[in-house]
């Protein structure tokens, strides 16, 4: 029986991963199509590439995609870290509801009502539409994911630590940018990834916020989809899927090797006390 149930698992996670990545596969693998023709194979070439870096359309949606979500990023993480740091530490106050219901609506509502509201805002005060409009839309979404990562951290901080420096003369001011602010680093480090890639990827409310010559590269690409996959595109999915693997693989061997040192002076502790 519970070699059965092994298997059934095993076919079911195997065709999990297939569903999953035989698709990205199969895109690298037409990147290097000679062919013009997405679906039709007609020989090995990197000519695609090459007519990648001289389409200035699409390398100016990436430039403007990484500016936004840089840009959108740094900014949701001060905003998300004040508004995480309020929700845990001050438990009650007037209004919390209400701010803490205004922090999480952005993760449930709908991008398009998002999108909408946003552009019908813009619209009424008359601000042209452009990239600090898709700051302003990018922020006020990407800074809910911030306040909860950030909210998470500091409930299991332990405020002994900021008691003890408090004691010893400092300030609240430095207290928080002395020790609190080093010992939640990783989830802000944590927050500012998250946000970006957010920011990076979002398509409808950038569709509803950008201006004329202000196109997002997943904007652009989904505008060129809708009239057939071009060979550019398949190149520049393959480019960004080997940027995001060298960038999974390197934090795992920085995280391993971190590990193996935190664990190394564990040793060498216990050794020292025996």
């Amino acid at each position: 029986m519970t070699k059965g149930l092994t298997k059934i698992n095993l076919v079911a996670l195997t065709f999990g991963f297939a569903f999953l990545y035989v698709p990205i596969l199969i895109l690298v693998f037409f990147s290097f199509n000679e062919s013009r023709l997405v679906n039709v194979w007609g020989g090995f070439s990197v000519k695609w590439y090459g007519e990648l870096f001289q389409n200035e359309d699409l390398l100016q949606a990436a430039w403007i995609s990484l500016l936004l979500a840089a840009a959108a990023s740094t900014l949701s993480v001060i905003l998300g870290t004040v508004a995480g740091f309020v929700m845990a530490r001050f438990t009650s106050f007037r209004g919390r509801t209400l701010f803490s219901g205004m922090i999480y609506a952005p993760l449930v509502m709908p991008e398009v009502i998002t999108g909408l509201s946003l552009l019908l805002l813009f619209v009424s005060i008359d601000w042209g539409r452009g990239l600090g409009t898709m700051i302003i839309a990018h922020t006020s979404f990407c800074m809910s994911y911030v306040a909860v990562v950030v909210q998470s951290r500091l409930v299991s901080f332990d405020r002994s630590i900021e008691e003890a420096a408090q004691d010893l003369g400092a300030t609240p001011f430095k207290t928080f940018f002395v020790i609190t602010l080093p010992v939640i680093a990783p989830a802000l480090v944590s927050g500012w990834l998250l946000s970006f890639t957010l920011s990076l990827d979002n398509v409808v409310i950038t569709s509803f916020t950008s201006g004329p010559g202000w196109d997002t590269l997943p904007v652009k690409i989904f505008s060129a989809v809708k009239l057939g996959v071009k060979p550019e595109i398949n190149a520049l999915s393959t480019i960004m899927i080997a940027i995001v693997a060298i960038g999974v693989v390197t934090a795992s061997i920085v995280q391993k090797r971190a590990m193996v040192e935190r664990q190394r002076a564990e040793r060498m502790a216990a050794a020292a006390n025996d």
